[in-house]
């Protein structure tokens, strides 16, 4: 996802719990500059909410993109995605 084209501008994290799970939540920014950079940017947002996570040790409950900023000058797209990892076992 991304093709490697964007960095991560930003990431942070608080533990989350329910009666029945525990975790963490996580918000991350990526950025993408340039124009091929943008179109990666555009395929990770069409397909982040879909993507199968490999994370040892946890399951990735929930992925969503919740905010984006669309720049043309310079060329930049900014994309905030959250994260609900639940602790496996």
């Amino acid at each position: 996802m991304g093709e490697g084209r964007g960095r991560v501008a930003r990431h942070s994290e608080r533990s989350w719990a329910s009666i029945t799970f525990a975790g963490t939540r996580h918000q991350v920014d990526m950025l993408f500059e340039g124009s091929d950079a943008i179109a990666a940017g555009e395929c990770f947002i069409a397909f982040l909410p879909e993507h199968e996570f490999s994370i040892p040790g946890h399951i990735v409950a929930d992925a969503a993109v919740t905010e984006v900023d669309h720049r043309m000058e310079p060329p930049r797209l900014q994309v905030r995605c959250e994260l609900l990892l639940l602790e496996e076992g």
